[in-house]
């Protein structure tokens, strides 16, 4: 396994739903997120995009002149973004950064934000569109001069000079509908789901892995989900309900209403966990957080070897690669990191962890 965080760019807190005991997002207050993740053997963290979040591509280069080895998975915007314009920009990032970009392929669900951003087209329009935009962005970033003339997408010898290395960055991609699984199976090196229950994981998993064995390839799995982890599952769980305290019945209501009418088939299945008043969908899967955030809205709860065990289950599955986060994401990282990969022993390196002197020193 190996595990990523995810940066709150859009501010953090202790609870949901409220401006109590909440923390504005600065880059001191990113600075020490990402620099704890650095130390404590995260592989990477995840920088959201979208209107609501500071710019991922402005934070993430500031933020690797403050880190040593993390990675920094960041949105291209297939309709929003040039595929010439991305190639420069990953090829920059990868070289300045020493190879430590990951791109995140965002079609888009919000056709409000689209909009916004001056895109009008549809939803199977979209997809259309980065099926074009990855087959350019990806010769690109092969080194070769491209011309292409599709529908969406055209452009004349195109080319990037100044290329970031011979490895090929890895590009990560989630979406849950019909067009958004065969641009799955066509481009993406790593497919991500949301904390679903495993019996809707594996369906899912299952149908992206036939789609890509038609296109003779082999995808990696990840998962997006939160974690509350605590020393025992009545603390955890304990843990759990106290993000909930400030949520009002209106909030939920509203938030309902939203995500009833979000174009997102990732959306409504995340949406369809919380429908019913048992908000434990699954064994140790709670789905509060759900009630009032869109995206992940999922959360494993309990103590270091019970959400060791679910993770394992999912692991099984194929899923190998899981971006977690928590609330307030500082502190829940210290605690996944102790709690947890003691247990799991993830990929990255742990040798930027320095020992407990305090601890050895009276522990003889």
């Amino acid at each position: 396994m190996n595990f990523h965080w995810f940066l709150p760019t859009d501010g953090d807190g202790h609870y949901l739903g409220t401006d109590h005991l909440s923390r504005e997002g600065n880059i001191s207050y990113y600075t020490q997120i990402v620099q704890a993740l650095d130390r404590l053997g995260f592989e990477g963290v995840l920088v959201p995009t979208g209107k609501t979040c500071e710019d991922p591509w402005v934070v993430a280069s500031a933020l690797t002149q403050m880190t040593e080895r993390l990675k920094f998975l960041i949105a291209i915007r297939p309709s929003i973004m040039s595929p010439t314009v991305a190639a420069r920009m990953a090829s920059a990032f990868q070289r300045l950064s020493n190879g430590r970009l990951l791109l995140n392929v965002v079609t888009g669900g919000d056709s409000k934000q689209l909009a916004g951003d001056g895109v009008y087209l549809s939803k199977e329009e979209r997809y259309a569109a980065t099926d074009e935009y990855l087959r350019v962005f990806k010769d690109l970033m092969k080194g070769e001069k491209v011309t292409f003339n599709g529908k969406h997408i055209q452009v004349t010898d195109a080319e990037v000079l100044y290329h970031s290395s011979d490895q090929p960055i890895p590009l990560y991609f989630g979406g849950s509908s019909a067009p958004a699984l065969d641009i799955a199976a066509k481009h993406i090196d790593q497919y991500l789901t949301w904390g679903e229950p495993p019996n809707m994981a594996k369906e899912k998993i299952d149908q992206v892995k036939s789609l890509a064995t038609d296109q003779g390839r082999e995808l990696g799995y990840g998962m997006r989900i939160h974690i509350i982890v605590r020393e025992t599952d009545e603390e955890a769980w304990d843990a759990a309900e106290k993000l909930l305290t400030y949520v009002s019945e209106e909030q939920i209501a509203s938030a309902r209403k939203a995500f009833g009418e979000a174009e997102s088939e990732g959306q409504r299945r995340m949406a369809s966990l919380t429908s019913s008043k048992e908000l434990e969908v699954s064994p140790n899967l709670w789905a509060g957080v759900g009630l009032v955030r869109g995206g992940a809205g999922t959360a494993l709860v309990g103590s270091p070897q019970t959400v060791a065990a679910r993770l394992r289950e999912y692991e099984e599955l194929g899923i190998t690669s899981f971006i977690m986060s928590g609330y307030p994401h500082l502190e829940e990282a210290y605690r996944v990191a102790e709690l947890l990969f003691p247990i799991l022993k993830p990929d990255a390196t742990h040798s930027n962890r320095s020992s407990n002197l305090y601890g050895k020193a009276y522990s003889s």
